[in-house]
C-alpha cells in the first residue's frame, strides 16, 4: 500500500467505528450539552494520547502481554466498575442541575476534566483493546511495512475520524442546547447515563462468559 491508501483505509474504518453508538459517544453528547462545542475535540484529545500509546506498545511487539484471556478479563471488570461508577454519577448530577447548567461556559478545570474522562471512557471500553488487539495490529503491521512515515499517516488517518465524528456532534449540540428545556436536558443526560450503565453491565456479564 502507498501512504494514501493507508491513511484512506485507517480514516474509513474508524470512521465507522466512530459512528456506532457507545460509552464515548454517550460522554461526548452528555459533556457537549454542559460545556459545549469544544466537548468533542478535548475528550479525544485524551482519547488519542491512550491510542498513541498503544500503537507504541503494538510497534514495539509488546501487544502479547496484554493479548491474554486473563489481562482481558481483569480490564474487562475493571471496565465495567468505571462505566458504571460513571453512569451512576451522572445520574446524581442531575438532582444539582439548573437553568445555569445550560449557560456554562467551558474553564480550565472542565477541559483538564474532559481529557481525562477522554482516556478513562476509553480505556473502560475492553472491545477498545480487543480491536486494536486484532483490526488495528493488523492494519498497523501494514502501515509499518512503510517504516514511521507509514505509521504517522495510519495514525493521522485513524484519529482524525474520530475528531472530525466527535467534533461535528459536540458543535451541533453546542449550538442547539440554548433551545434545549430543562426537562429535555435531563431526559437527555438521563439517556446518557443509561446508556454507559447498560455497557458496563454488559462488559461486566462478558467477563465470566
Amino acid at each position: 500500500m502507498n501512504y494514501i491508501s493507508i491513511f484512506v483505509i485507517s480514516f474509513t474504518i474508524a470512521l465507522s467505528g466512530a459512528l456506532a453508538p457507545g460509552p464515548l459517544l454517550a460522554l461526548v453528547i452528555s459533556g457537549s450539552l454542559r460545556y459545549g462545542g469544544k466537548t468533542g475535540p478535548i475528550v479525544i484529545a485524551g482519547h488519542s494520547v491512550l491510542e498513541i500509546g498503544m500503537v507504541s506498545i503494538l510497534v514495539l511487539g509488546l501487544g502479547k502481554i496484554i493479548n491474554n484471556p486473563e489481562i482481558i478479563k481483569i480490564i474487562s471488570i475493571s471496565g465495567a466498575l468505571i462505566l458504571l461508577y460513571s453512569g451512576f454519577k451522572m445520574f446524581l448530577s442531575l438532582s444539582k442541575v439548573n437553568i445555569d447548567t445550560l449557560t456554562l461556559q467551558n474553564k480550565g478545570g472542565r477541559h483538564s476534566l474532559l481529557f481525562f474522562q477522554g482516556i478513562t471512557m476509553s480505556i473502560a471500553n475492553p472491545y477498545w483493546t480487543v480491536w486494536w488487539l486484532s483490526v488495528g495490529l493488523g492494519l498497523l503491521l501494514s502501515a509499518n511495512e512503510k517504516g514511521i512515515t507509514g505509521l504517522l499517516f495510519f495514525f493521522t488517518g485513524h484519529i482524525l475520524a474520530d475528531m472530525l465524528w466527535y467534533s461535528f456532534v459536540s458543535y451541533s449540540i453546542g449550538k442547539s442546547k440554548r433551545f434545549i428545556s430543562i426537562q429535555l436536558y435531563k431526559k437527555i443526560i438521563s439517556l446518557c447515563a443509561s446508556i454507559i450503565i447498560l455497557f458496563g453491565l454488559y462488559f461486566g456479564f462478558s467477563a465470566f462468559l
